[in-house]
């Protein structure tokens, strides 16, 4: 999320990060605790400081993951992520309709013949939330601290391993050359942040961004103020030079039980719900038809995935965690996942609402959609796997159950998210398969993955990615330039992978400007990711959503023609959210429609999750 899930993409996983209560801020209002009233688990109310003016128009965005950090450098969680997107601009942006490269903070650009060199305008008509001026200077400061920091890289720092130099000739023009030609320029998902706020930090590792409110940004909304597990507020940007949001407040609240949101939607008590990354099928079909209330059910831009841990090490060689020694063997892994039937996934758990998973990227980026052959995939075959695990060494004894060499036992220790219920069901049907094959199973279901996840504690994960139109993030975190530099530290790397062929594969299409040239080794990057097998995708899940057209008149979807509303390729969605005509069922004398949404990692996916870089949060989260 991107960002992926930076844009983590972000994953629902891993990836921690540390949480600071904020300092109230703002007059006093009664939508907040309206709001909380209706939450099925008990939560903090708003302090009064923070809650809207009375009259003001609030759109409450009720999730199920919490902030890793405030930090632009730090945020890999879909949350996190997407709540930078509303504060800080890019260089440029996705378009709504086609995802193709349109102005964001630089008005326009271009390359030196050799693409070598990079130009951009930035915009004389941006301004700080402070009143100051955004300057090149301002985007010089962040990718120099980016690529010349370590702390500062943690979250973005794979856009500019390939820096030489970042200057700024002028107010207006920014300038960066490159070691090598680089084909993501136009999609570099990294918030520009002020540098005159930013230079006082001390340890980039340390600051969360959630000690001085309001925080001084620059995108269509201000942080105003931000509680750990409770709330985010943000303050519309009315100077925003793409034109102030429609809502004067937008308030990402944390919301734990997905089945009380759907009936607070029922209810009119919230305006629009998604799950945890999406409404379950039951959520779903019990809002068709519903007056009012219109299902949006669009092709995600989401998979879902079972993630192995192949032996957690970092680049300094040192190997650190407990996963098990049997999943370093390809023969196993393979063995693992041709225990899994995509289809009784999409069918049972799913209930039609995903399309089988197979390559890396979703068929949704139809330029990067890959396959494996009939010859070569990884298809449902019990008799199959049972073969690939006695090669392998690990035969049935007299009880049934896979043994090793030593005589120990295959058992496995499952990551899931304690919040996503696909993870649960689709545990249980591994439960269940693998028992078949003579291999035990324990399903290790948390709030919290990311701890056990960055320390390699776990055999294997349910894992998860948003992914943006640019699919380089989610490429770069299975390189060894992810991996943590000591055991100490955190990485973007998703699953500890490194192969040098994969590296290879990334480095020319990081290079390679031809679009079509690129797609190829992109799919051939797929292609090894996929015989390595230390990723299953199991199924791609669509976006499924849900609002009250009484509450909410107009809100844009990316995808413009079929696409989603939540953890999106952009802002577009809470920028351009307008409400409808009626007050909604908030309190207080506030017109602000609430609208909940239940975003579960990892991702993060993500994960569900939804949260990396790190994206991680594991899917969701990740980013």
């Amino acid at each position: 999320m991107s960002s992926q899930a930076r844009h983590r993409a972000r994953r629902s996983h891993p990836r921690t990060r540390r949480l600071r209560a904020p300092r109230p801020v703002a007059a006093a209002g009664a939508l907040a605790l309206t709001f909380s009233a209706v939450l099925a688990t008990p939560l903090d109310p708003l302090p009064q400081q923070a809650s809207a003016a009375t009259g003001d128009k609030v759109l409450t965005v009720a999730v199920a993951q919490s902030v890793d950090s405030l930090s632009p450098f730090l945020a890999m969680r879909l949350l996190s992520t997407s709540v930078q997107r509303l504060m800080y601009e890019y260089l440029t942006d996705y378009d709504p309709g086609d995802a193709h490269p349109v102005p964001g903070l630089a008005t326009k650009w271009s390359a030196s013949a050799d693409k070598l060199t990079w130009t951009y305008t930035i915009r004389s008509d941006a301004k700080w939330s402070d009143g100051q001026q955004v300057t090149a200077e301002d985007a010089a400061w962040t990718f120099d601290k980016l690529m010349t920091d370590p702390a500062a890289a943690t979250a973005n720092g794979n856009f500019v391993t390939n820096f030489r130099r970042v200057t700024a000739p002028s107010p207006t023009r920014l300038v960066i050359e490159l070691k090598k030609p680089q084909a993501t320029m136009t999609a570099l998902d990294v918030p520009i942040v002020p540098e005159h706020i930013w230079k006082n930090v001390a340890d980039f590792s340390k600051f969360n961004n959630d000690s001085t409110f309001p925080v001084v940004g620059d995108g269509p909304f201000v942080l105003t103020a931000y509680k750990a597990d409770s709330y985010v507020r943000l303050r519309a940007n009315k100077d925003f030079w793409r034109g102030a949001p429609k809502f004067d407040e937008l308030v990402f609240r944390y919301y734990k039980d997905q089945d009380a949101a759907v009936a607070a939607l029922r209810k009119g008590e919230v305006s629009f719900v998604a799950g945890a990354p999406a409404l379950t099928p039951a959520q779903a079909s019990s809002l068709q038809g519903q007056k009012d209330i219109h299902v949006n059910d669009a092709p995600g831009r989401r998979f879902y995935a079972l993630a192995t841990n192949p032996g957690a090490r970092a680049k300094n060689g040192q190997k650190f965690g407990d996963g098990d020694p049997s999943l370093l063997d390809e023969r196993v892994r393979h063995a693992l996942f041709m225990a899994v039937d995509r289809k009784t996934i999409v069918d049972k758990v799913f209930q039609g609402h995903a399309a089988e998973g197979q390559g890396y990227i979703p068929p949704r980026f139809t330029s990067y959609f890959w396959k494996p052959s009939a010859s070569r995939q990884l298809a449902y075959d019990p008799a199959a796997a049972a073969r690939l695990l006695d090669q392998a060494g690990y035969r049935k004894n007299a009880d049934g159950k896979r043994v090793g060499k030593d005589g120990r036992p295959l058992h496995y220790r499952v990551l899931c998210h304690a919040t996503d219920p696909n993870d649960k069901a689709v545990g249980q049907y591994l439960r269940e398969w693998w028992a078949k094959l003579g291999i035990g199973m324990t399903l290790d279901c948390l709030d919290n993955v990311t701890d056990p996840w960055l320390a390699g504690r776990f055999d294997l994960a349910f894992d998860g990615w948003s992914v943006n139109p640019d699919p380089d993030y989610v490429l770069s975190i299975h390189t060894c330039g992810a991996l943590p530099a000591t055991p100490k530290d955190t990485g973007p790397t998703d699953d500890f992978v490194c192969d040098r062929t994969y590296d290879g594969l990334y480095a020319r299409q990081l290079a390679e400007y031809d679009p079509g040239a690129r797609a190829a080794l992109v799919k051939q990057m797929e292609s090894r990711l996929y015989d390595l097998g230390y990723m299953n995708v199991m199924a791609y899940p669509n976006a499924v959503e849900a609002y009250r057209t009484d509450q909410i008149k107009s809100i844009e979807t990316m995808p413009r023609a079929a696409g989603n509303i939540y953890g999106q390729d952009g802002y577009w969605s809470w920028w351009s959210a307008v409400p409808a005509d009626s007050t909604g069922s908030s309190g207080g004398g506030s017109t602000g429609v609430v609208v909940g949404v239940v975003a579960g990692v990892v991702v993060l996916a993500g994960a569900g999750v939804f949260l990396a870089r790190r994206r991680r949060a594991t899917a969701d989260d990740r980013e």
